[in-house]
């Protein structure tokens, strides 16, 4: 299975990927060899002609009649999404977001994992290093502690009055991929991804459907 790496995909069906893959490897671990379009949706909680049409982006996934082998989608998405190899990330901001995700275990349940934090230069865990034995710097350093090191991804947990600025070191220093948890739009070159996490607009949405229903 070939996926030409400039073929343009909807960004909606690029936010599913994900899924695709834990569903995969789901149903991989329950010993399912093959599984057709609804399966897959009711799986996910989509109907099953946004499966197809989100799989037609990647040429012939499946035959008609016969479903879509397990394994072979599972290796296929895993490729896709870069987890067949350790991902280094490094994390800038250890508040209390920051803390939860610097404390969260990535490489235990994906392929990820955070090799460093950053935060002020005068915060009091800036030195230190955690009990899984992530060093923790000051921001200044930056630029210093990515040289010659497989770092391209940050997560950005700064206060939102902070999060240009932060971003615009982390692109300096040769970041290439942001996940921001501040609503603030970033300003970064072209050849820059950004995804912003605003949990607030998710809750609101979620408060929104839900008087909306009753």
């Amino acid at each position: 299975m070939k996926f030409e790496k400039n073929t343009t995909i909807p960004r909606a069906t690029a936010k599913r990927l994900s899924l695709y893959y834990r569903i995969f490897k789901r149903f991989n671990s329950e010993k399912i060899e093959k599984a057709n379009s609804k399966q897959i949706a009711d799986a996910i909680g989509i109907d099953s002609a946004t499966v197809r049409r989100d799989f037609s982006y990647f040429g012939e996934l499946g035959r008609r009649g016969y479903g879509y082998d397990v394994k072979k989608l599972m290796n296929f998405f895993a490729d896709l999404l870069h987890d067949n190899s350790i991902t280094n990330v490094m994390l800038v901001g250890i508040g209390n977001m920051g803390h939860a995700l610097l404390h969260y275990r990535f490489h235990e349940r994906n392929k990820m994992k955070i090799v460093m934090a950053f935060d002020t230069d005068d915060h009091p865990e800036v030195g230190t290093t955690t009990n899984d034995g992530i060093p923790i710097y000051g921001i200044s350093q930056i630029n210093n502690k990515l040289k010659g090191v497989d770092v391209k991804t940050a997560i950005l947990t700064v206060p939102s009055a902070k999060a240009q600025e932060v971003a615009t070191v982390l692109v300096e220093a040769g970041v290439k991929g942001i996940l921001s948890f501040s609503p603030v739009h970033l300003t970064v070159p072209k050849d820059v991804v950004v995804q912003y996490v605003d949990l607030t607009s998710e809750l609101q949405t979620l408060l929104y459907f839900m008087k909306k229903e009753h």
